[in-house]
């Protein structure tokens, strides 16, 4: 079974693809003294027996006899790598090597040392290694490609180390951080709860855990998400919408699966998830699907598949819900996202133009890096940039979670090797936090409104559709659910954007609400509650976004949101009758503003006709400054007064 989270540890090459066991027994000693010659045939003997300590003794013997000779380093470094020891490995292949003339008999030594050296962000040593492995490997270069792009690696690595972005991430206090192993940490838009993969102990399985935000802005002991999530399997990678509603994670060998590890999905009502649901072969494949992420309404999914057809091992995928609440045939993100390496762990910012992920086929620090990109246009995302050090390091990177508002980040990180472990990916992992710099921020910032739907009548929570669109391009940009239990919901906005959102249920009139965020004066979280009206006659509600330059009637563009939607409102219940009022401020004559409230409904009523909707069934007045929501007496209450109001006949 392939784990689902790839711990950070160095991929080397095997001993015996870059130096046969057997060749370096047989190398030849540049001393002629006796005792040397003695020990190193000794040595020889127990490693082509395979006595590996043993030969490892009888070398150290021959360091510390004779510090002059340089191939004794040598072949311990290779038997020390054999038995995973690499920090020791790096260190006799180094001080070996550097007592040895240029030879082309050793090109093989020089690039394992390069990539050992790579393994521990020496740098420094790294280039020199595989410039000479370079310079010496000219019959068989067998590993020129990788040579050069590593020292491509080093030369960027030193530069990012000489310029750091940002400070070194912290660790996570307690309650946080109990656990053996910890990763993919993932918060909702509210920041109230953190969602993360744990493994209590190196025995344990992988299971989700949820940690709740304390009033004093702490995280809170962490807790298993559901019993209805947490099985005996495998659940890990998981990834949250932006309400805390819809939750997909990755769990292996479940019964019916399509692949070895699959995507499921659950959702929550109240408190109470519902079972996981495999997301079908749209999604899934034969091959390993997981890390997961989901936009912050929980309709677009990033994933990482190994299926055939992509770029290179890994590659990251892409399925939106359609309109009939299906998932969408999975397509490969393509160039330049994917490339020939292994392209994992996407995170996509609550913003959703700005696309986090690790890769080792770009340049970077060596190994996986995180890099950024940002959706240029529709579907596209431009070229992605590397974070640098220190959130890149000489170690593979996991991932990386960026909250909404751009402020704090959150990745994990293998601890440093303890004594008596020499498995790379038996050391503990744990999350760690950071200030998020300006060049690592999301291209947008963004916020939350949440709170509660309600019946206006009953006052009972209610569930409805909560749609958000972009004024400026009338695009749906999410679309969102309120619990059916309580009534939640929770919305993000962008800053720099003008939206309309609406909210809807069967048998109740749309509420329209504006939110402008061009001006970034005002940038913070809301707390609304909606109320929604029953569609009987004398119900009525004010259109928000429907909009007039100063003293004019005529429609402006970014109207045809509010205007599409009273269509759909009218296709829904053919048997209504309406009546759209125009109001005003008490700015100007009464007459005048009665004309221009009378001519701002005609412009409406003159548009839904024009779109189909008889006549008959509407009809337009004009109340100027006589009905006013508030008194005139502010910008704010004057800018309520100014209105279109839908009155059920």
């Amino acid at each position: 079974m392939r784990p689902l989270f790839i711990v950070p540890f160095v991929v080397l090459l095997a001993v015996s693809e870059v130096i046969s066991l057997d060749a370096t027994a047989q190398a030849k000693l540049s001393s002629t003294n006796t005792k040397a010659r003695n020990l190193w045939d000794k040595a020889q003997a127990q490693a082509k027996d395979r006595d590996f300590s043993k030969a490892i003794e009888t070398l150290t013997q021959l360091n510390q006899k004779f510090p002059s000779l340089g191939e004794p380093y040598v072949m311990k470094g290779s038997l020390l790598k054999a038995l995973g020891e690499n920090r020791s490995a790096f260190e006799a292949y180094r001080d070996g090597l550097a007592k040895l003339p240029l030879d082309p008999g050793r090109a093989n030594d020089y690039y394992t040392l390069g990539e050992l050296a790579m393994s521990f962000g020496e740098y420094a040593a790294a280039a020199d290694s595989y410039k000479k492995y370079l310079k010496t490997a000219t019959k068989s270069p067998r590993y020129a490609p990788r040579a050069q792009r590593q020292l491509l690696n080093c030369e960027f690595a030193q530069k990012a180390l000489a310029a750091p972005t940002g400070i070194q991430p912290e660790r996570l206090p307690e309650p946080l951080n109990t656990y053996r192993f910890q990763y993919f940490p993932a918060l909702t838009a509210d920041s109230r709860f953190l969602l993360f993969t744990g493994r209590p102990t190196a025995e344990s399985g992988e299971d989700l855990f949820v940690s709740r935000q304390n009033k004093d802005g702490s995280m809170g002991a962490p807790a298993s998400i559901s019993t209805a999530i947490n099985t005996p399997y495998n659940e890990g990678a998981g990834t949250i919408s932006g309400d805390g509603k819809t939750l997909v994670f990755a769990s292996c060998d479940r019964p019916n699966s399509v692949g070895n590890c699959d995507l499921y999905i659950s959702r929550r009502t109240g408190n109470t998830w519902s079972k996981p649901q495999n997301l079908g072969r749209n999604v899934n494949s034969s091959e390993w699907d997981s890390q997961p992420t989901l936009s912050a309404d929980g309709r677009t999914l990033y994933f990482t598949s190994t299926r055939r057809g992509g770029k290179g091992q890994e590659d990251i995928y892409v399925t939106t819900l359609d309109a009939d609440g299906n998932w969408t045939l999975a397509r490969n993100l393509g160039e330049p996202v994917n490339t020939s390496g292994k392209d994992m762990a996407p995170f996509i910012h609550a913003s959703g133009t700005t696309l986090y992920y690790v890769t080792d086929g770009l340049v970077g620090m060596g190994g996986l890096d995180v890099y950024r990109c940002e959706q240029v246009a529709g579907s596209k995302w431009g070229a992605p940039q590397n974070l640098g050090y220190p959130l890149n390091t000489f170690e593979n990177e996991a991932s990386l979670f960026i909250s909404s508002d751009n402020r704090r980040g959150f990745c994990s990180r293998s601890r440093a090797a303890e004594p008596g472990v020499r498995q790379e990916r038996d050391r503990p992992v744990e999350l760690f936090g950071f200030e998020v710099p300006k060049e690592v921020k999301a291209r947008e910032t963004s916020t939350y409104t949440q709170g509660r739907v309600f019946d206006a009548y009953t006052k009972k929570p209610i569930r409805a559709d909560v749609q958000l669109y972009d004024l400026n391009t009338d695009e749906l940009v999410q679309y969102v659910g309120s619990d059916a239990e309580n009534g939640e919901y929770t919305v993000v906005l962008n800053e720099g954007r003008q939206y309309a959102m609406y909210a809807a249920a069967d048998k109740y009139l749309m509420k329209s609400l504006s939110f402008d965020y061009s001006d970034k004066r005002n940038f913070d979280p809301l707390t609304l509650d909606i109320y929604l009206e029953p569609v009987r006659s004398g119900r009525s509600i004010v259109l928000n976004n429907l909009f007039f330059d100063t003293k004019q009637y005529e429609l402006k563009p970014k109207s045809r949101t509010e205007l599409n939607r009273l269509i759909n409102f009218m296709k829904q219940y053919p048997d209504i009758q309406v009546e759209i009022s125009g109001h005003t401020d008490d700015v100007g004559s009464d007459d005048d503003n009665l004309v221009l409230s009378q001519n701002r409904a005609k412009s409406v009523y003159t548009y839904l006709v024009s779109q189909g909707v008889k006549a008959a069934r509407l009809r337009f007045r004009g109340y100027g400054e006589t009905k006013p929501l508030n008194p005139n007496d502010s910008d704010e209450h004057r800018q309520q007064n100014r209105r279109i109001e839908l009155r059920i006949l």
